[in-house]
This record gives C-alpha cells, structure tokens and sequence, in this order.
C-alpha cells in the first residue's frame, strides 16, 4: 500500500465507531476524591517548578500558566456535569456516533456502600442525552480517581479492593444497562500501578514494588470479575478495558539494547492485556508514545529515550503516527475486536491536530487492511480538560474551552476529523 497516494479513498469498516473521549474528573468539575485532595498539596509547588514531574511547556505563553499554582486545581474543571446536553449537540455537529465518558465513583459512592440516586439519575440522563442525539456510548467504570472512603482504606492495595469495585459496578451496570452496550472496566490500570507506587509520583504517592504489583494483580482481577458479573446483569452488554501501549524500537541491534527494549515492551505492553484476554469483548487501546530504546554508557546519561523528534506536541511528545500501526499489528495474536480508545495531542495553537488525526487513521488503516479488527477510532480528548498532575495548560481538545467563561469553540481541526467521521472514509490529499 503507498501511503502517500495522492486523492486514494481509504473507507473504514461499516458501523466504525467515530467519536472522541473525556473522563468525568477532568471535565465535570466538583468533584471530591483522592485526585482532589492530592492536588491541593502539589500545587504551589508545581507551580515553582513550571509543571509535572515529566511534562513542562517550552512555549513563553504555555509557561506562564503552567507558574500560576490554579492552573493544578481542579475546581470546576470544564462545567462538564451541567454544560452536557451543549456538549453533546457540539458532537453531534461533528458527526460523532460515539462518545467515550466515565462515572466519576466518588459521585455515586461518596460514603462506602451508601449510593447517591440523584448522581446515579444523573448519569442516567447523561447516557439518555447521548442517546437522543443517535450517539453510541461507551461507559468507563474507573478512570483513576477514587473515593475518599476508598483510599483511606488502602486504595487498591488494600483488603478487599477488589469486592469494593465490584459492588460499584454492579449498582452502575444494573442501573444503566438498558442504555450502555459497551463497557470499560479500567482506564490505565498499568499506568497507574507504575506511577502512583512503582514510581511515586501520582496519588497516593505511595512509592514501593511490592505495592505496584499487588495493584496491577488487583486490577486484573477486578477486570476480570467485572466481566463475569456485567454479563451476568447484561448478557448482550461488549466488555473491555483501555491500556496505553507503547511502540518500542532498539536503537540498533547491540545486545544491551535489544534487551532494554524487551524488558521495555514486556512491562508496558504485556503486563496486563494476556492476562485478561479470556475476559474480554474487545480491548481498548490507548496510543500516545513511540521509544527507540538506547543505553550508552559512554556518554553522558539522557535515559532510555533517543527519538528523532522531528515533531514534538506541546508536552514534548514526539509525535510518530506509524507506531499505531505496529501496535495494533501486535495486538493482532489476540483475535479480538480492538477500539482506539484515545489517540491525541496537545496543541493549543492546533497547527498539528488535523494532521495528526489523518495520520494516524492512514496507519491505522493499513492495519484494517492487514487483518486487524479495529472498530472505533475515539480522539483525546472532546473537550480541553484538567490533564491531571499537568493541569490546565495542555491543550488536547477538538473544541476550545475558556476556563473562566466556560465557553465552547470548536477547533478548524474538529471539522476536518467531522467530515472523515461523516464520510467513514479518510481522503489522502498529500
């Protein structure tokens, strides 16, 4: 397949999924739980140091918001959990059939086994507003943030983790299940292992090896009785979860290379999905990074990472759309059904966004043709939104957000993403 192929049609599959995701904490606002209490903390201190452990802006303006300590609280994030209904008719306007969200659990459990019925109705509307409008959604059960309740007895790590997880699910799924086919368990669940303990770097701070892998083994476990129990309430209902998955590459073909490359790949990438691939409808991927893994120990120590970085997001990601496609070739030995679950960047000048979109489709569909059973392609994120230890100055969203006002405006990008999404078909123009 030439890829560069001036004026070819690239159609997808019928009945693709087309949308884009957002996570109730980073949007909704009010929200109460471990995220909410840690961040108070961090924040003049994030604020001294010009942004997270990992991701500082290089650009003057982005820097200056990334100095102002608000910029790490939360707050009213972006109004998400009364400005839905405008939210949703913006996604219809792009042509969106699909739309990824999660329940915020701190809403509906704030005390342990106590449920909150007017949040749960809330949701309930939430799901019906996307319904009205012909959008399909897909329901995240846990997007990293945990009730208050819940942490304090030991978050994941603790007694009965698993059982606590599973009554939430069980109450949200019984009561939404008339609307929501598709379900994600998990959002991350080795992204959280690896820097909430293994590295200590995101809440509960709670540094130590032993605890990352008795989180990532009570994760997996809480996925797969999830599954169990979402069929039971729901025979018909589609059941996955979302991991990020990151392209590796050695640097060259050195012993020592080839070796940080695999044990690179192997916690990363397989840490979790084989061990939930009998409990599993679909699987969520989550592409964001590319590696070209290089230990010299004949120069000065720059970590793994050796990427030509030709193109750099706003947080310093390279950006290198040809990694989806050997992901999702790589997740092709599983033989399941595979939504993109998020693919973004952040670009608050939104000069690489459409490009960047169109790229990766182009990927993801040499993918298709290979073999692989993509069926949804879902950009992060819908909306601006609070990036979590990075705050408010990162940019990913199709649509523009004033944090002050709370106004809307839809990026020239969205509508380029709108016509492939109304077209199911992606034109190389190039």
């Amino acid at each position: 397949m030439n890829l560069n192929k001036s004026g070819a049609i690239l159609k997808f599959p019928k009945n693709f999924l087309w949308g884009a995701s957002s996570s109730a904490y980073q949007i909704e606002g009010g929200n109460i739980n471990d995220w909410s209490e840690w961040e108070k903390k961090r924040a003049n201190k994030q604020a001294r140091e010009g942004g997270s452990a990992y991701h500082k802006p290089s650009d003057p303006e982005l820097q200056r918001k990334a100095k102002n300590p608000l910029n790490y609280i939360c707050g009213r994030a972006c109004d998400g959990y009364n400005r839905y209904e405008e939210d949703f008719d913006i996604a219809k306007s792009l042509n969106h059939n699909a739309h990824r969200f999660s329940i915020e659990w701190s809403r509906v459990e704030p005390e342990e086994g106590k449920f909150n019925k007017k949040e749960i109705e809330h949701y309930k509307k939430v799901v019906q507003a996307l319904h009205k409008r012909g959008i399909e959604p897909l329901v995240t059960l846990w997007h990293y943030t945990n009730p208050l309740w819940f942490t304090r007895a030991g978050g994941w790590a603790g007694k009965g983790s698993v059982d606590k997880f599973l009554r939430y699910s069980e109450r949200i799924v019984t009561e939404l299940k008339d609307d929501v086919k598709y379900w994600i368990t998990e959002n991350e669940p080795e992204t959280v292992a690896r820097n909430s303990y293994i590295l200590g770097a995101r809440p509960p701070q709670k540094k130590s090896v032993i605890k990352g892998f008795r989180v990532l083994g009570a994760l997996v476990e809480a996925h797969n009785r999830a599954y169990d129990l979402i069929h039971e309430i729901d025979g018909e209902a589609k059941v996955g979860c979302s991991e990020s998955l990151v392209y590796f590459e050695s640097y060259n073909n050195w012993p020592h290379n080839l070796l940080a490359k695999k044990i690179l790949e192997y916690w990363r990438n397989e840490k979790f999905f084989p061990r939930i691939i009998e409990h599993s409808d679909f699987l969520g991927l989550q592409y964001y990074f590319h590696s070209c893994v290089r230990i010299n120990p004949f120069k000065s120590w720059k970590g793994f990472q050796y990427n030509e970085n030709k193109k750099l997001s706003d947080m310093g990601w390279e950006i290198y759309p040809e990694g989806i496609y050997y992901i999702l070739k790589s997740l092709k030995k599983y033989n399941l059904p595979i939504i993109i679950t998020e693919n973004g960047i952040a670009d608050y000048k939104d000069g690489y966004r459409a490009d960047f979109i169109k790229d990766h489709l182009i990927w993801t569909h040499r993918a298709i043709e290979e073999g692989v059973k993509v069926k949804g392609y879902f950009y992060w994120s819908f909306l601006d939104n609070f990036e979590w230890d990075s705050g408010f100055w990162p940019r990913f969203g199709l649509v523009e957000v004033d944090y002050k006002s709370f106004e809307r405006k839809i990026r020239p990008s969205a509508w380029i993403y709108a016509k492939i999404c109304k077209n199911n078909a992606l034109r190389i123009t190039n």
